[in-house]
């Protein structure tokens, strides 16, 4: 258990650090700002739609670790995903944080988040990039999110 926790950690303060997709996208056709007051976590989430497929996605703004990397490695698993695809993603991933009885084992990199469940204060933080796409793909305009 202490291996896969020292995993977790590396790899949350590697995103962190150097957080993937992080930049404005200036013909994204979908964007959602999201907020998390707890914890001070505010961030933009920008997609780039190509029909159904997410052609790019990123994200600014500033946060915990969990928050950025869960960004990051959120951006990072969406591109190029379609969006029933993504929506799937976002349905495993919100079970897996939560304890969700139904939840399933995350792939890849994405296991790192399920770590975060045994801290109940900050699965808001790692979903809160999540909800935010989940916003931007759902309209078809700016529109805020917020995890309270």
């Amino acid at each position: 258990m202490s291996d896969l926790r020292d995993l977790y950690q590396q790899v949350i303060m590697d995103h962190k650090k150097k957080p993937r997709n992080f930049r404005e996208i200036t013909d994204a056709n979908h964007m959602a700002h999201g907020n998390n007051p707890l914890c001070g976590d505010a961030l933009v989430v920008y997609v780039k739609l190509n029909g159904d497929v997410i052609e790019d996605i990123s994200f600014q703004g500033s946060g915990c670790a969990i928050s950025v990397a869960s960004a990051s490695l959120m951006t990072e698993t969406l591109k190029g995903k379609t969006l029933a695809d993504a929506e799937a993603l976002y349905e495993d991933v919100h079970k897996a944080l939560t304890g969700d009885k139904d939840a399933v084992e995350l792939a890849g990199k994405l296991q790192v988040l399920a770590g975060v469940k045994e801290f109940p204060a900050r699965v808001k933080c790692a979903t809160l990039s999540w909800h935010t796409v989940h916003a931007a793909v759902d309209n078809d305009h700016d529109i805020s999110v917020s995890t309270e």
